[in-house]
């Protein structure tokens, strides 16, 4: 089984200022870590990894510094890091980093499974994963709380509005 995580690195928020005049953060400075909610995905990927042995890629899109949020994705367990980088991907939006991440996927070769964190702390958007499996033309969940894999796809318990939901979702997803 091939496993894709998405991940990104992001500003380590616990020292974050704000410039008081533009409300923004002030990312000068900064420290950088894995976006938190990545590391769930990267941990589901090494659980399942013990199950049914899998190769874990992690996939980033950003600027040549997340080379080190690679190296610690290695470190964690997964077998390979990919960091797609160029000065014109500076300022992308969640459509313009998913077409990327979605080409970065298919030069990879197949693969089974994509996880992604449920957002980015930066930008709480929680739009590239879905995105990317949109441009993939291939089925996906959200809010995900149990993953089970079967020989043709994976069982998903995802969080909805009244409690949960049960869904397959057959490979590739």
């Amino acid at each position: 089984m091939k496993i894709i995580v998405l991940i990104k690195q992001v500003p380590d928020t616990d020292n974050v200022k704000l410039d008081t005049k533009t409300g923004t953060m002030i990312r000068e400075g900064l420290g950088t870590i894995i976006n938190p909610l990545d590391l769930n995905a990267i941990e589901e990927a090494k659980k399942i990894s013990k199950i049914i042995p899998s190769e874990i890629n992690v996939i980033t899109m950003s600027p040549p510094a997340a080379e080190e949020a690679i190296k610690e994705a290695i470190a964690m367990g997964a077998d390979k890091g990919y960091l797609v980088s160029d000065r014109k991907f500076a300022g992308s939006d969640s459509w313009a980093t998913s077409m990327v991440l979605a080409e970065t996927i298919k030069k990879t070769g197949n693969f089974d499974l994509i996880l992604a964190g449920e957002k980015a702390i930066g930008g709480e958007t929680g739009q590239v994963g879905p995105e990317v499996a949109s441009m993939l033309d291939i089925p996906f969940s959200t809010y995900v709380t149990n993953i089970s894999v079967k020989d043709n796809g994976v069982e998903v318990v995802r969080t909805v509005e009244d409690g949960y939901q049960n869904q397959f979702l057959p490979f590739p997803c």
